[in-house]
């Protein structure tokens, strides 16, 4: 009898795969596009920032708006044609059915001029017609979490106008005035209320292993991953073929059901302790996006929140605590000081945002919930600049800089977007924040 081990091994291996395609049946289950929902092949673009009253996703973001896509390679390649954004930051990347990044066209790694990417499925062969920059992708489901950069509400008009631009296009509909077609049929099994990590939680092993065992046919593992798909063919799954549970030995159906019961259990405890190093007080993130073998971090990444960047597009500090150690609270004013020298290395922009202690945005006067390089701060007069954390505010002379915080517990996270080497490789980490009263 295999150990308890490779039960739950087994089903660390599942998770991610069994994760993206519930939240891909939920996310295109609707006629056309509804604020990030969208039939498969196109695109739902999020046209505002959420505010304070919103609550649907913790930790939102205040500085990009977001483009989402999923489609399916099964019937040949599909187009993405972006918009020449006139320099402005923006990043697309893509993920395999695995949660796995495998490219990020965009800024850094495309530029911001206009251009067309033939996205093409495991096994095709054919030859792309000129002018398409060929992007492969190690699985037929693809996932685009787009972000574009967005400087307030004044901003939106240009965004949306960019958003607008983004297109996913049949290659079999290449060079046609190609329009998505209206009254998507919407698949009846699809649960599009319980949230996917509720719904992959609730799956009887039956269920959880059947499913896996068909996804694997359209979305093959990787060939690093020969050792676990040889203990999973143990266990009577083989890649491409489907499953018949009836079939399974009582050994095999025993370990497949101790993998259900216990596997989820080691999902969440790897997902309650984030991969992360502390760095002066800061919680910093350096390997998410592509997981190499690590299936414990990749699943325990999709868990906590699926859909996370490369480290080289973007990095998310976080921290609870000040200078000395202690949690951060609406009771006492804080200031982040940067020298001159210090500000934080982007080749994209950054942003500190502000999170009461349940992850949502604070209510406040003047209605800002993150404060960066793209605001209008006022820098001291050696180069450095100060950011006023604090529940009241500073005084008129020092709002431009003043991040507003609620009256009790609090947070704050960074987000260096492009970063340049030295938050990479750990040698620049945010300045601590410092209690002033």
């Amino acid at each position: 009898m295999a150990s308890a081990s490779t039960a739950r091994d087994l089903y660390v291996y599942a998770y991610p795969l069994l994760l993206m395609d519930v939240t891909r049946q939920q996310q295109t289950a609707v006629a056309s596009p509804q604020g990030l929902r969208a039939p498969s092949g196109q695109f739902a673009h999020v046209r505002a920032f959420p505010d304070d009253t919103f609550e649907a996703v913790v930790s939102p973001n205040a500085d990009t708006l977001y483009s989402s896509a999923f489609f399916d390679l099964g019937d040949g390649p599909v187009v993405l044609s972006l918009p020449d954004t006139n320099g402005r930051y923006y990043l697309m990347p893509m993920y395999d059915a695995w949660s796995n990044v495998f490219a990020s066209p965009g800024a850094r790694t495309t530029g911001t001029k206009a251009g067309n990417y033939a996205v093409v499925g495991p096994g095709w062969s054919g030859t792309l017609p000129e002018g398409l920059e060929r992007i492969d992708a190690p699985t037929e489901n693809v996932w685009i979490i787009g972000r574009t950069q967005t400087n307030g509400k004044d901003d939106y008009d240009f965004v949306h106008s960019l958003q607008d631009q983004i297109k996913l296009t049949p290659l079999s509909d290449w060079g046609t005035d190609y329009t998505p077609p209206t009254g998507a049929s919407i698949d009846p099994t699809a649960d599009t209320v319980t949230a996917p990590v509720e719904q992959v939680a609730n799956m009887t092993p039956e269920v959880f292993w059947t499913r896996f065992a068909y996804l694997l046919k359209d979305n093959p593992p990787a060939k690093k991953d020969a050792p676990i798909i040889e203990r999973l063919c143990a266990a009577g799954i083989k890649a491409g073929d489907p499953l018949d549970w009836t079939a399974l030995s009582s050994e095999q159906q025993s370990l497949l059901s101790e993998a259900v019961a216990t596997g989820l259990a080691e999902v969440e405890a790897e997902g309650h302790t984030p991969p992360v190093e502390i760095k002066s007080t800061w919680a910093m993130a350096y390997h998410l996006g592509s997981y190499d073998t690590n299936y414990p971090l990749r699943a325990a990444v999709a868990w906590v929140g699926l859909g996370a960047n490369l480290p080289k597009d973007a990095i998310y500090p976080l921290t609870r605590v000040d200078h000395e150690g202690q949690p951060l609270t609406g009771e006492h004013a804080y200031v982040m000081h940067f020298d001159k020298d210090e500000l934080p290395p982007v080749r994209g922009f950054w942003s500190l945002t502000m999170y009461n202690d349940r992850q949502f945005f604070v209510k406040n006067p003047i209605g800002r919930y993150a404060i960066g390089d793209r605001d209008k701060l006022e820098y001291n007069e050696d180069g450095s600049l100060d950011l006023y954390i604090q529940h009241q505010s500073p005084g008129a002379d020092r709002e431009s800089n003043w991040l507003p915080a609620p009256g009790g517990a609090f947070n704050l996270i960074m987000r260096l977007y492009w970063p340049q080497q030295p938050i990479l490789d750990g040698t620049w980490v945010p300045p601590r924040v410092t209690r002033v009263g």
